[in-house]
């Protein structure tokens, strides 16, 4: 297929023909790859050659923005100042009073230095669990509140879109699941017709995919599509031959090519949803008021089935809204983008998000993997706001269903968010996003300084040992030094720091009741038991977690990088044997942990109890809570219901729907996963596939004659003898993958069963 092309066919094409499929000309519809090259845009953040941090841009002017618009900024502006300077005193005032108790309650003969570097430890933590316990009180205030005079969606009519505003859905993928991803694309899709709003929006799949399986199963799932559902001209399929910058460079690949047909993109992730009512409120939203760049919805999680996706579900729905609303109140209008169910403001997105290359090589340079904080940091400083719409209904996306995947993604993520320490200092950026940048980062060194703080408390239990007490430190004296203990203190310092980590979860499930919201979570009693559970689990994942992601912190900063691998969003579940594999070090490690502090210090031991028998029941921990027996059990007996599973959306009811049934009849037995197969074998693929790939480019004779090389080796050896990259190759030239079709089926029966002919 030929690079960045467009792709909305007519008719469908016979086996025998070998045309053009047909692209939307109309402005109304993207033009195909080569058509309009003078009227591209000048976004070059997909170059390898970008250029760093562009230059700070100034304000937007008065003739882009009515003066109401800048009067209502100015105020958000100055009420988030006084917020923000409110969280700070909050914070920095009580860790500072909770460390001086903590060093006050530290051992004297285990040393100074031993002392000072725990008390650091324990007041950064500290700070960094008020930060979550603040924005739950803040959360709990704005939802009892029956007016937010910033919600920048209340205030959105029930009116239809104006006419000539025209919004791009973005659906990136990379080896994803084809058909969940377009069955996905259709509940969308019929919410927007509900809502008579198809007109406004046009569908991009935007794929990476270099599996030449995958690049068939797109293809095959997005014509089913469209086919089914008469979209042609309206849902589009693009493959890229270059990955380059990865789902950034997706993005700004469309930008440069289509991006200035639209006022408005929405990105969604590959297991994103939103629905048609979302859609008109964002795009409405955003048309009343032109100084907003990025808004962001907060998206729900929905079709878990896994027991830990089920309890990160619960999480998300019962403690989520109250986050979202008090990130919100502290944030406004200098709030970060996440990446994917956002609606993007395209004209300044293009001309002012140009992501740099980092000085230096990976992990820490290089191109940037957490592109969303970036991005909006940028277009904060071109003057924008980025918007929250905490208020926001109708978002969702789906769970890690494992552990060891959920792990996986975040190794991807620490190193994404490391690299912004780079720029906390970049020229022109507002200080809520520097702010931001030191958050992302400490979502992992979070975990390096608690487990550094747990090993500086074991070191001054075993120093107690070994260290003699000196009762007469300044000399001789008629009167000894006695240590001194205070047990009141020790409890109060115990119990305000367990008040930051659960009393947030208190109030949301005191707020839900008031709000007569339990029923939707299985009533008020199940909805309870389910808190509880949700805090057992949590405990016992908390140490691998905070295990893993110190190792994901200390191998990014001694330079070891991470691959771009497809996320798992099946119920597979999680083997004995990769468990073992992934938890066998960090189970040792706790087994030894534990026993050495038993032997030493049986009362500790039990101070540390909940970290190390976490860790050292990792390994059954990962595959248990990885069943989907477990989750849809502990679903029967009325845990961690959620309102998406009392009161189904439309939309979701028609995804699962769709996915439950069968796939449609097909005489030929080769399961989808066998792209290439089915592109060589069956014709109807075939000729999609070709009629896609067609392009204009002539092959040298060196290449045509590398290619009838690879033609034969598959006809006399098989399809499995051919590698992804050659299989890639065929695939990618429509006269070579014809010969290999008409020379299949000329096989004799013995040779032909191995490309699935019977």
């Amino acid at each position: 297929m030929a690079d960045n092309r467009s792709t909305a066919p007519g008719p469908v094409p016979s086996a025998g023909r070998t045309e053009r499929v047909a692209s939307g000309a109309a402005s109304s519809t993207p033009t195909p790859s080569g058509a309009g090259e003078k009227s591209r845009p000048a976004f070059t953040s997909d170059h390898p050659e970008a250029d760093p941090l562009p230059p700070e841009r100034p304000r937007i002017g008065r003739s882009k923005i009515i003066r109401r618009d800048m009067i209502r900024q100015k105020i958000w502006e100055k009420a988030g100042a006084r917020r923000r300077l409110l969280l700070l005193l909050l914070i920095i005032l009580p860790s500072l009073l909770a460390s001086h108790v903590m060093y006050s309650l530290l051992p004297a003969r285990t040393g100074l230095s031993l002392n000072l570097i725990s008390t650091a430890l324990f007041g950064l933590l500290f700070s960094w669990i008020s930060v979550g316990f603040w924005s739950s009180v803040a959360g709990v205030m704005v939802m009892l509140r029956h007016y937010d005079r910033f919600a920048v969606t209340l205030g959105v009519p029930e009116a239809s879109i104006p006419e000539g505003v025209r919004t791009a859905l973005l659906f990136p993928v990379y080896h994803e699941d084809a058909r969940t991803v377009c069955e996905g694309i259709r509940a969308v899709l019929q919410s927007l017709r509900d809502k008579n709003l198809e007109s406004f929006f046009d569908i991009f799949i935007l794929s990476d995919s270099t599996k030449p399986d995958a690049w068939v199963a797109e293809e095959e799932a997005w014509y089913a599509l469209c086919l089914e559902e008469n979209c042609f001209g309206r849902v589009f399929y693009r493959r890229r031959r270059s990955n380059l910058k990865r789902k950034s460079g997706n993005i700004a690949d469309f930008c440069r090519r289509w991006g200035a047909d639209y006022r408005y993109m929405t990105v969604f992730d590959a297991d994103s949803v939103m629905s048609g009512e979302t859609l008109r409120r964002m795009v409405l939203a955003m048309e009343a008021h032109p100084e907003i760049g990025i808004l962001q919805s907060p998206p729900k999680a929905v079709n878990s089935r896994s027991l830990i996706a089920r309890v990160q579900q619960f999480a998300n729905h019962l403690y989520g809204p109250i986050f979202a609303a008090g990130v919100h109140y502290w944030q406004l209008g200098d709030a970060q983008y996440w990446g994917h169910n956002a609606i993007i403001r395209v004209e300044p997105f293009m001309r002012y998000c140009q992501l740099p290359k980092l000085p230096g090589s990976a992990p820490l340079g290089g191109e940037i993997l957490s592109h969303d904080f970036v991005e909006s940091a940028l277009m904060r400083r071109a003057g924008y706001g980025v918007w929250l719409a905490y208020e926001l209904d109708g978002s969702y996306e789906e769970c890690p269903p494992s552990l060891i995947d959920e792990l996986v993604r975040d190794r991807r993520w620490c190193q994404g968010n490391l690299q912004h320490s780079r720029l906390i200092f970049t020229r022109g950026f507002f200080p809520t996003h520097r702010a931001l940048f030191i958050n992302g980062i400490m979502s992992y060194g979070s975990a390096l300084l608690w487990f550094f703080f747990l090993l500086s408390s074991s070191a001054q239990v075993i120093a107690e040992l070994f260290v003699v007490p000196d009762y007469f430190p300044t000399g001789p004296s008629l009167f000894p030094d006695w240590p001194k203990y205070f047990p009141s203190w020790a409890l109060a310092l115990l119990g305000g720091t367990a008040s930051l980590l659960f009393f947030p979860k208190v109030m949301a499930l005191i707020l839900v009741t008031c709000k007569g919201g339990s029923r939707a979570f299985g009533g008020v009693i199940r909805m309870t038991l389910s808190a509880f559970g949700e805090v057992v689990v949590s405990t016992f994942l908390a140490p691998v977690r905070m295990l893993f992601h110190s190792f994901f912190v200390i191998s990014t900063i001694l330079g070891r990088t991470v691959g771009w691998n497809a996320q798992n969003r099946g119920d597979q579940g999680t083997s004995w044997g990769d468990a073992t594999r992934f938890h066998w070090w960090g189970t040792l490690l706790g087994l030894v942990w534990g026993l050495v502090m038993y032997r030493l210090n049986p009362g500790f031991f039990l101070w540390l109890s909940p970290i190390v028998v976490g860790l050292a029941v990792s390994i059954p921990l990962s595959v248990w809570t990885s069943r989907v027996s477990l989750g849809e059990g502990a679903r029967a007996l009325g845990l961690f219901i959620t309102p998406v599973d009392t009161n189904p959306p439309l939309e979701l009811q028609r995804l699962n729907s769709r996915l439950a049934a069968p796939e449609p009849f097909c005489p030929f037995l080769l399961p989808r996963e066998q792209g290439f197969v089915r592109a060589a074998v069956i014709p109807r693929v075939f000729a999609l596939h070709s009629t896609l790939a067609a392009t204009k480019r002539r092959n040298s004779p060196r290449k045509d004659q590398r290619l009838a090389l690879l033609v034969e080796k598959a006809v006399s050896q098989g399809p499995d003898a051919l590698s992804p990259v050659e299989k890639t190759a065929i695939l990618s030239d429509p006269a070579t993958l014809g010969r290999l079709h008409r020379q299949v089926w000329e096989l004799p029966p013995d040779k032909a069963a191995a490309w699935g002919i019977r």
